[in-house]
C-alpha cells in the first residue's frame, strides 16, 4: 500500500510541467506551441534564453531526485525507489495536469538515474556531454546518456532493480525521440543555440 501512495505521489509530481508554467509566467505562452513544441528544458532555452532554460532544466532534476529519494525514505526496499523514478518520469512525459502531453523526460531521467546509481549516470553523462559539445546535438547526448546507463549499471554489477529501471527509461527516451532520430538520421535536426520559432 505505501509503494503504492509512494508512487503515485511521484507521478503527479512528474507532471509538474515547469517548462509550461515557467513559460506561461515568463511570456504568456504555451510553450507547446513554440519552437520544437516540446514541454522540457531544451525547448525553453531556445524560445525563453538561458536563465528559464537552466531554470526548468534544474527543477526537472529535482523532481526526479524527490521521487526516488520518496520511494526511499517511505518504503526502503530495492524497487520502490525505481518505480518512484519511473513514475516521475512517466509523469513529465505525459502529465495528467496538462492533458497528458509533456517533455521528452531527460532531465528528470538525469534527477532519477543520478539518485539511484551515481557512478554509471556519471561516466554516461560525460560522454553524453562530449557528445553535445562536439555536435552540438543535444538529442543525440541524451540518446547517448539513455543508451550507455544501463551499459554500465550491468558492468557495475549493479541490482536487478536497477538495471530494470534504466532499461525502461532507455525505451522511455527512445520512444519520446522518435522524430529526434529521423531528422539525425536525414541531417536537419536543431543544433544546440539555434533559435526556432
Amino acid at each position: 500500500m505505501f509503494t503504492v501512495i509512494a508512487v503515485l505521489i511521484s507521478y503527479l509530481l512528474g507532471s509538474i510541467s515547469f517548462s509550461i508554467l515557467i513559460a506561461k509566467w515568463v511570456k504568456g505562452i504555451d510553450i507547446r506551441s513554440h519552437g520544437s513544441g516540446n514541454a522540457g528544458a531544451t525547448n525553453t532555452l531556445r524560445v525563453l534564453g538561458k536563465g528559464p532554460g537552466i531554470t526548468v532544466f534544474l527543477l526537472d532534476i529535482a523532481k526526479g531526485v524527490a521521487a526516488v529519494l520518496l520511494g526511499m525514505l517511505i518504503v526502503g526496499d530495492d524497487w520502490a525507489p525505481v518505480l518512484c523514478g519511473l513514475a516521475a518520469i512517466a509523469g513529465h512525459n505525459w502529465p495528467i495536469w496538462f492533458n497528458f502531453k509533456g517533455g521528452k523526460g531527460i532531465a528528470t531521467t538525469v534527477g532519477v538515474m543520478v539518485t539511484l546509481a551515481l557512478v554509471p549516470c556519471l561516466i554516461a553523462g560525460g560522454v553524453a556531454i562530449a557528445a553535445i559539445a562536439l555536435t552540438r546535438f543535444v538529442s543525440l547526448g541524451s540518446l547517448l546518456f539513455a543508451l550507455l546507463t544501463p551499459l554500465f549499471v550491468w558492468l557495475f554489477g549493479m541490482s536487478e532493480a536497477l538495471l530494470w529501471a534504466s532499461l525502461i527509461v532507455c525505451v522511455f527516451a527512445f520512444v519520446r525521440h522518435r522524430s529526434n532520430i529521423v531528422k539525425l538520421l536525414q541531417g536537419n535536426e536543431n543544433k544546440l543555440g539555434a533559435k526556432k520559432g
